[in-house]
């Protein structure tokens, strides 16, 4: 113990109630009798993407404001951040993968009809970054708050949109269709956009940070596919190929996620880029 380190918090801030740990570390509640020891497992791992889920949210919605005011260089630090907490999401699936069929299938009748479906966070990110389906607000009728927050996003620009606009606003011939499409539909590849972010590629140059803020997006497109590649791996080597609890198809819907692709003309572009 160095001299200086405090130790009376009888009237000062601690750690412990900084970060409200009572709450946080007495939220897992495992439901199985008598109660799983791997149970605790499971909801720890999913209650902790939940709070990087939060922390995305943050730094997208902050990235998309600075988008609409022309800040690029801090609006990319914040996608840094989101790609840093992907990774780290991708990783923890290693974690829950220690949970083995056997061990699973002894509570996972606890769970009843809850899934990670249901994750009003992850939905939230989905619709940030492009793929919307209004129909995905019936699953949180049952929560007003969530509803609430998912209608507002799905009456409002995207991060993409937000990222064209500013291309418009900075003299790249984006075309009115795609600045005026309805972003209340999930986005869609626009081939007529492939040529300006052709002509961004090859005369890299001149306007490197609207260069580097491509390939910050396509970072970001890679590292959303590597956790739902890893999300799938684990489900299938924990449940094989039965349903999900929610009442999906279980990795056959995971699998048709890793088709989906937020900003498609950053990938086409790489077919025409020196031809």
């Amino acid at each position: 113990m160095e001299a200086g380190i405090t130790t009376d918090f009888s009237h000062a801030l601690d750690y412990g109630t900084y970060l409200d740990l009572d709450r946080v570390l007495n939220a897992q509640h495992p439901l199985s009798s008598p109660p799983h020891h791997d149970e605790t497992l499971f909801i720890i791992q999913h209650q902790t993407t939940e709070l990087w889920l939060k922390l995305i949210l943050h730094e997208l919605l902050s990235a998309r404001s600075l988008l609409d005011g022309d800040q690029l260089p801090p609006a990319l630090k914040r996608l840094a951040r989101v790609k840093a907490v992907l990774r780290t999401m991708t990783q923890q699936w290693s974690v829950l993968a220690t949970l083995t069929p056997s061990e699973y299938a002894e509570f996972r009748g606890t769970l009843a009809s809850s899934s990670g479906f249901q994750s009003y966070q992850y939905r939230a990110v989905e619709f940030l970054l492009g793929n919307k389906n209004e129909r995905m607000l019936k699953v949180f009728e049952s929560r007003p708050e969530a509803h609430t927050m998912l209608r507002g996003l799905l009456d409002e620009p995207t991060l993409y949109d937000a990222f064209l606009a500013l291309l418009a606003r900075r003299g790249h011939a984006v075309p009115e269709s795609v600045l005026k499409r309805d972003v209340r539909q999930a986005y869609v590849e626009h081939p007529e956009l492939v040529p300006v972010y052709r002509e961004v590629y090859e005369n890299a140059g001149a306007e490197w940070d609207v260069y580097e803020a491509c390939e910050d997006l396509v970072d970001l497109e890679d590292a959303f596919q590597a956790w739902r590649f890893w999300h799938l791996r684990t489900v299938q080597r924990t449940i094989g190929f039965k349903k999900g609890t929610g009442g999906s198809s279980g990795v056959d819907f995971l699998r048709k996620a890793l088709d989906l692709t937020f900003f498609p003309e950053l990938i086409s572009v790489r077919t025409e880029v020196g031809t």
